[in-house]
């Protein structure tokens, strides 16, 4: 660190902090619509120490302050500047940090030697200025979403007439409790387009969500351009379900998201669904069903009536391509297989060909991933479960890695209650507060080491726009990722509702859809 970082660091912690809070403490404060003890924090963070009554004023003048120099920490800046500057009417200027501490700045700085976990952050904040630090870039941009939860909900909006900004002062000290933070969004069943994906993505980010899982294929389309298969997207992706018009992502368009997410520092899960929920491929290319005929594209919503042809080599040809071509534009370590709701294979022909999968996705430097019906062939050492199961019922082999998303618990596409119109309810109806209440750690009998994390999938038969994926999210994606980051010992949920209905200000500014919950007092 260099001395002006530590003379601003030791300026900072020489003022005069209190009340420290923790679960269960509850008020109200401008601007953050908790009290000064308690701000409404969504996930809450690890250590949270208030100074009542001081605030650091953010105007014209107010500099951002960047250390080391490097790309991330100009765009974290560049995202600081974007939330402010249209209340102040004014571009807050970004520069180096200098090398002596000036007040008035918001200063990031990356310090890789701090011995803080990889994306946890300090967040402290003076009448002088505001410090966010962090090991690593993605620690200081979760100290950023943090800070903007402080910052009052007005931000959001746009068009309005400049406001004072101010944000109260505190000391944070955060970092999450999974690696894994996990969401989902199934693009198969409906399409969406690239801008409803990074719309999606920027509310995930919100939250401090590091995965995105984006189901690419299924019976009803494919949706990823496969170069050496062209009729994947020309036949396979023209249709969804209810029989709309589908779509696909090109390569570039893919690149593009996978751009945009890395930018907000969440990895891109991509999903190749098989040997099951295949017949938009089949539909493609006949030869791949074992009796060369084409079925007709499918707009219904059953499952387990598709499979790739176990028997047929060029089967395993196309595999080996689709999974090298994917892997050459997908920048994360991991590949998602599929490998649920198998329903035309025995047992010993799924088992091969899962275990044919595990290697191909390995060959082409992949981590694969299987939903849990994976367990029923050998695993890699390096392979993921992806348990989606509401039970224990299917142990997982011991010291297996495993992603948690039970049914009954995260998916975010079941029914609210009776009255919800969108989503399903075979896995029950899931209020907020099922997912919140939810240990993962006390889901299987393995220990917490194994958990990677959890994830929150939206699989979409019932939704036709982003505007019906955000009233499937919210109120429950903050719910779960709040599982998802907050020690289990730090949650209480009559704390966290209080502290999420006041987000719903800050929601209606962004334009979210929300379904309005009545287990929340909402403070709109």
């Amino acid at each position: 660190m260099r001395s002006s970082a530590r003379t601003f660091a030791a300026a900072l912690a020489l003022a005069v902090f209190a009340v420290p809070v923790g679960p269960g403490a509850v008020g109200a404060q401008h601007g953050t619509p908790a009290g000064v003890d308690r701000p409404a924090l969504i996930p809450w963070p690890a250590s949270v120490t208030m100074a009542p009554g001081e605030r650091f004023a953010v105007t014209k003048d107010t500099v951002i302050e960047v250390t080391p120099k490097q790309p991330e920490l100009s765009r974290i800046a560049g995202v600081v500047a974007d939330l402010v500057s249209p209340a102040l009417e004014a571009r807050l200027a970004i520069r180096d940090a200098t090398l002596a501490p000036v007040p008035g700045t918001i200063r990031l700085e990356v310090e890789p030697g701090s011995g803080r976990p990889d994306e946890g952050y300090d967040l402290s904040i003076t009448t002088d200025g505001v410090r966010i630090a962090a090991k690593t870039p993605a620690g200081v941009f979760y100290g950023v979403q943090t800070l903007r939860q402080l910052l009052p909900w007005s931000i959001e909006l746009r068009g309005v007439r400049p406001f004072a900004v101010s944000v109260p002062a505190a000391r944070i000290t955060d970092a999450p409790r999974f690696g894994w933070r996990g969401a989902m969004l199934d693009v198969a069943r409906h399409f969406f387009s690239p801008a409803e994906v990074k719309r999606y993505i920027d509310l995930l980010a919100l939250y401090k969500i590091n995965r995105l899982h984006l189901h690419l294929t299924d019976d009803q389309g494919w949706r990823i351009e496969i170069a050496k298969w062209p009729k994947l997207t020309t036949i396979g992706g023209g249709t969804e379900v209810k029989g709309g018009p589908g779509g696909f992502y090109t390569k570039r368009e893919y690149a593009d998201i996978v751009a945009y997410a890395r930018d907000r520092f969440m990895t891109i899960v991509p999903e190749i669904d098989m040997p099951s929920h295949c017949n938009a491929a089949l539909a493609s290319y006949p030869t791949l069903n074992c009796d060369g005929k084409a079925p007709a594209l499918y707009t219904g919503i059953e499952v387990g009536f598709s499979n790739f042809c176990f028997d047929k080599p060029i089967t395993f040809k196309f595999l080996d391509d689709v999974l090298k071509e994917l892997a050459a534009m997908t920048p994360g370590p991991w590949i998602h297989v599929g490998g649920d709701e198998v329903k035309k294979m025995t047992r010993e022909q799924y088992a091969a060909f899962m275990e044919r999968a595990q290697g191909l996705v390995i060959k082409h430097g992949k981590i694969p991933i299987g939903w849990d019906e994976i367990i029923h062939s050998t695993l890699q050492p390096s392979t993921v479960v992806h348990y989606w199961r509401p039970d224990a019922s299917m142990a997982p082999p011991p010291g297996t890695k495993l992603v948690l998303s039970p049914a009954n618990r995260f998916y975010l596409d079941m029914k609210y209650d009776a009255s919800t119109v969108l989503g399903l309810d075979w896995a029950g109806k899931v209020d907020v507060d099922v997912p919140y209440t939810w240990d993962p750690a006390k889901h299987l009998a393995v220990e917490e080491s194994q958990i990677l994390g959890v994830e929150a999938p939206i699989w979409s038969e019932t939704t036709a726009s982003i505007d019906d994926v955000e009233f499937l999210m919210f109120p429950r994606l903050p719910a779960a990722a709040e599982v998802a980051w907050t020690a289990q010992a730090a949650r209480d949920w009559n704390d966290f509702r209080v502290r999420l209905g006041t987000q719903a200000p800050r929601w209606s500014a962004l334009g979210i859809n929300v379904f309005w919950s009545p287990k929340i007092d909402w403070r709109r």
